[in-house]
């Protein structure tokens, strides 16, 4: 035995593993349990933030994004003709800060957490159903009767966390984003498209984004105003997604047109009411089993990220397991509330529908002062910083 603090966590997605390395990175002996049976990402795309990256490099953590995935180098928002309603200045701000914006693929970015987490036993097929504190220890329960014990229990096992749902209880409500979203990946080149960009097209309860994510890869996504009733069941395939984007610049429908009908994703995107606390004892929460949020501001794989970057600081300055975690929790409330909040807000504007309310938005955006775009941008790029000056307060208060 090493003698070494034990962690357990439950997840080998984004968080679990960005935890993992965490952990592992301030002397913990880690173990992770996914209840897939293999680890294999779905197909689609996401910027992993400034935010993210700067919330690693506090603990030395390099993944070397940039050499997966592609350095965002320009943003723009344009209306469904193809007009361009703004440039965002998320490259100036990120210039400012010192750390890029990386869009990459899912697959790439689990292949560098891998790679960082090559010396973590990952136990695959393992579904968590309970967990048992007992003193300053905690015990996970798994289907088929094998447990795990460690000094410290991470629920990382995303929107239908079991840690979760034991903490917040079973009948926890779901809150549907309003509309349905189509993804893929495909090979791409367009003259209308420039390598580094971010483009995206606002159009009547409908949006559509053109992500370059390096190697002459696209990633794209699609939303379309649609109840719940209707979206779960819908099946249109890549004919039905072409239909609904009738009309669009030629850039958006040969993005569908190129991508394999298998590789097409079809999802119904949901959030939940805002969680509060996380854990008890040596049991925590983090990623979107803490904080589900809904996907226009790009920053959920960030908020895991940051989370798990924070937990481990915590642990590392305060040897009680559990007082470590009450100010991590305590240090992660406001940030993400704000997110998950801003993110539903954003949302739902993004998504307007009928002509005036269409007007509205996209008036808002281009006259806004560069100035006020910049302050509204600036905080969720900005990594905050761990907490660490309320970390004992905190514990001790709970």
């Amino acid at each position: 035995m090493s003698g070494n603090r034990t962690a357990v966590v439950i997840g080998a997605g984004i968080g679990g593993l960005t935890a993992a390395i965490a952990l592992r990175r301030v002397g913990f002996d880690v173990e992770v349990f996914e209840r897939a049976p293999e680890l294999r990402a779905a197909g689609f795309g996401l910027s992993v933030m400034s935010n993210a990256t700067a919330a690693l490099a506090t603990l030395d953590i390099d993944l070397g994004l940039d050499k997966r995935g592609r350095v965002m180098e320009t943003y723009l928002v344009k209306d469904s003709k193809g007009r361009l309603i703004r440039e965002f200045p998320f490259p100036e701000i990120t210039r400012r800060i010192g750390v890029p914006c990386v869009c990459i693929s899912r697959s790439d970015l689990l292949a560098a957490l891998l790679d960082q987490a090559a010396d973590v036993p990952i136990t695959l097929g393992a579904t968590a159903e309970r967990f048992e504190t007992d003193g300053d220890r905690a015990r996970v329960r798994f289907a088929g009767g094998s447990s795990a014990e460690a000094d410290l229990v991470v629920g990382a096992d995303g929107f239908n966390s079991a840690i979760r749902r034991q903490l917040a209880g079973p009948d926890e409500p779901v809150c549907d984003s309003g509309y349905i979203a189509w993804l893929g990946i495909t090979e791409y080149s367009h003259p209308r498209f420039s390598p580094g960009s971010v483009v995206h097209l606002w159009g009547d309860g409908m949006r559509f984004g053109l992500v370059d994510i390096g190697g002459g890869r696209l990633y794209w996504w699609g939303t379309k105003n649609m109840p719940f009733e209707e979206s779960s069941t819908w099946d249109g395939g890549r004919a039905g997604v072409l239909e609904a984007y009738s009309g669009w610049p030629d850039e958006v429908r040969e993005a569908i047109r190129v991508t394999p009908e298998a590789d097409l994703l079809t999802l119904n995107t949901r959030d939940r009411p805002f969680l509060q606390p996380w854990g008890a004892g040596p049991v925590t929460l983090l990623g979107d089993a803490a904080h589900p949020m809904l996907t226009s501001l790009g920053q959920g794989s960030a908020m895991a990220m940051e989370d798990a970057a924070v937990l481990a600081r915590h642990l590392q300055h305060t040897p009680d397991v559990a007082r470590a975690l009450r100010g991590y929790e305590a240090a992660r409330y406001d940030r993400t509330r704000m997110i998950v909040e801003a993110t539903r807000s954003i949302s739902d504007f993004e998504q307007s529908q009928g002509p005036v309310r269409r007007r509205v938005r996209d008036a808002y955006f281009r006259w806004m002062p560069h100035r006020s775009l910049v302050g509204k941008l600036e905080p969720a790029l900005t990594f905050p910083g761990a907490g660490l000056e309320s970390a004992d307060t905190e514990g001790a208060a709970r």
